[in-house]
């Protein structure tokens, strides 16, 4: 079914990758050749496995990716992405978790890294999957079989990055991902002479549904970039798209203030962004300051408030949830004390407020929000749980009948359903989508809800030792089993080159202004080495991740300053748990 809506321009570049920028070294694989190389892996595979049949996908940055996902949907079985094999530990786990769970048949992968796969299978366990480079030239695409799919048929399992626990692999058919990428072609008011780029890891939902598909289903073909290349020079992704007329792009809000804070005056005279149709914001929480920054350094280059493009999306919902283009960034002074009462309002002249961004309305998808606890529907204005429904919501979680039943099947008070549970808190106001944060992120402390985000923010701002790094803020002493009065807990990111004695200071001040701007006592603060905060391949916090770690005693730290009754306390959980 995907194959059939593929727009066919034979010779036109279907996948662009871009290796470096500062010599512009490109690879490139034309319509035509895509589906000649994809119709040999697909007969190669078609001879080995099932319709049906999982296919794990690991590949380095580059073509073969694109190639290796069509052939699956070419073969008739499901692709299932997933990064290369890490060097932490935790990665290798998590990664054979994914194998196994998915009860994959096959491991795609390329020459180059063939032997590192084959080492992380042997040490990890996984058993009963051939494995098989694409880039040799076995197979014959003349002996490829067209496969009977429908709407119905699943072409792809996402795994969802959970912070703890088995990660869950979503279901995803054709007909959701070909629904989807109309979806995300409207809401950046593109047609089929668009092309689309972005350097988010293809293994990434964001990527490949919300970019490469775009570019192959809808559009004149995707530009990838190698992640590392924007790491290392963030100016790469902007002259990328300039040099190379992309029309769409997206990226977490992490990257757009990168591109602020590194990109120099001299490489900001190169750009010319103007032809730029939108530049999605979306994945984590979309930061007005963020957006406000961004349109101000660009604006030399050609950027336009309009092009900016917030959004709301998840894996559950195949990929995109709200989002709109042709309009400067909708932004909303929230009163706080009426957040923390479940309220979104406007705050009045000297309240306290928070700066709210609007992710646009609906693309498509029923949305209701509806109070967690009750069930009931809530009206614009109400802070409460975001439900969907519509024809992107997936089929639920492989293999997996609890966590489907408890996310997919859930029922409003008054019978509605069944709709999506998003686990994410948020209202509307003026037919525009407000994510306010995590329900299980939320801080609820004599009564109010605190937003972690908030916090986190707050102490950057306050603090220039913690800029441009991560912290996740938590609670420790409710469901934890830590007999301990309920507290904050703040870890943060700092550089390593501060003395023990000015850490101590940063420590002391940080508890101070936490509790100085929110009236919460502070139980801890951690400050840990740049890149100790544990975040998922899209950048977000993993802040359950955080918890489990400081409660087990397992965080590595440069410095510590606890109170020594929640000291006592964990030390007493720990040996309970040992």
């Amino acid at each position: 079914m995907l194959r059939e809506r593929a727009v066919r321009d034979p010779h036109g570049p279907a996948v662009t990758f871009v290796s470096e920028f500062d010599e512009i070294r490109c690879s490139v694989r034309t319509r035509e050749e895509l589906d000649l190389f994809s119709r040999r892996i697909a007969s190669w595979l078609q001879e080995r496995l099932l319709p049906g049949d999982r296919v794990l996908l690991l590949h380095p940055p580059g073509v073969e990716f694109a190639t290796a996902f069509s052939a699956c949907v070419y073969a008739g079985l499901i692709a299932v992405p997933a990064p290369m094999p890490g060097r932490y530990r935790h990665e290798r786990r998590r990664l054979a978790s994914i194998a196994r769970d998915a009860g994959v048949r096959a491991v795609l992968t390329q020459e180059s890294v063939l032997p590192d796969v084959e080492k992380w299978l042997a040490e990890e366990g996984v058993v009963g999957a051939v494995v098989h480079a694409t880039d040799t030239g076995e197979g014959d695409p003349e002996a490829w079989i067209a496969p009977a799919v429908s709407a119905q048929t699943l072409a792809l399992l996402q795994y969802t990055s959970g912070s703890t626990g088995t990660p869950k692999g979503v279901m995803v058919s054709h007909g959701n991902l070909a629904l989807n990428a109309e979806w995300v072609e409207r809401a950046y008011g593109l047609g089929p002479e668009a092309r689309w780029g972005s350097w988010i890891p293809l293994y990434h939902d964001m990527g490949l549904i919300g970019m490469m598909l775009p570019g192959l289903l809808r559009g004149r073909g995707y530009v990838q970039m190698d992640p590392m290349s924007f790491l290392r020079r963030p100016y790469n992704w902007l002259r990328m798209l300039d040099a190379l007329d992309v029309h769409g792009t997206a990226a977490p809000d992490f990257a757009y203030d990168l591109c602020v804070r590194r990109v120099t005056d001299e490489q900001l005279a190169t750009l010319d962004l103007s032809r730029l149709a939108g530049m999605g914001d979306g994945s984590e929480p979309v930061r007005a300051d963020t957006v406000s920054r961004f349109c101000e350094r660009f604006a030399a280059a050609g950027f336009r408030p309009e092009q900016f493009l917030p959004m709301y999306g998840l894996a559950e919902a195949t990929l995109l949830v709200s989002g709109t283009h042709g309009r400067p960034t909708v932004v909303t002074e929230a009163d706080v004390p009426a957040l923390e009462e479940g309220l979104l309002r406007t705050a009045e002249d000297g309240a306290a407020t928070r700066t709210l961004t609007g992710c646009g309305p609906s693309t498509g998808s029923e949305v209701l929000i509806v109070d967690p606890d009750s069930r009931r529907t809530l009206p614009d204005g109400r802070i409460g749980e975001i439900w969907l429904g519509g024809p992107c919501v997936t089929a639920g979680y492989w293999n997996n009948t609890e966590a489907t039943d408890a996310a997919f099947r859930a029922c409003t008070a008054d019978g509605r359903g069944p709709f999506l549970r998003t686990g994410d808190l948020g209202g509307r106001r003026d037919g525009d989508l407000y994510i306010t944060g995590r329900r299980k992120d939320v801080l609820v402390l004599h009564g109010r809800n605190l937003y972690p985000q908030d916090i986190e923010d707050e102490l950057r701002a306050q603090h220039e030792e913690l800029e441009g790094l991560h912290g996740a803020v938590f609670m420790v002493g409710d469901a934890d089993g830590v007999d301990h009065t309920p507290s904050a807990v703040v870890v943060h990111e700092i550089r390593a080159h501060w003395g023990a004695e000015r850490l101590g200071e940063i420590a002391v001040a940080m508890k101070q202004t936490v509790a100085r701007e929110f009236g919460v006592p502070v139980g801890a603060v951690a400050l840990v080495r740049p890149a100790g905060v544990r975040r998922t391949t899209s950048g977000k916090v993993q802040r359950s991740a955080m918890r489990a770690q400081y409660v087990g005693g397992e965080l590595r730290t440069l410095h510590l300053s606890e109170d020594p009754l929640l000291t006592s306390a964990l030390l007493t959980h720990r040996r309970v748990s040992a």
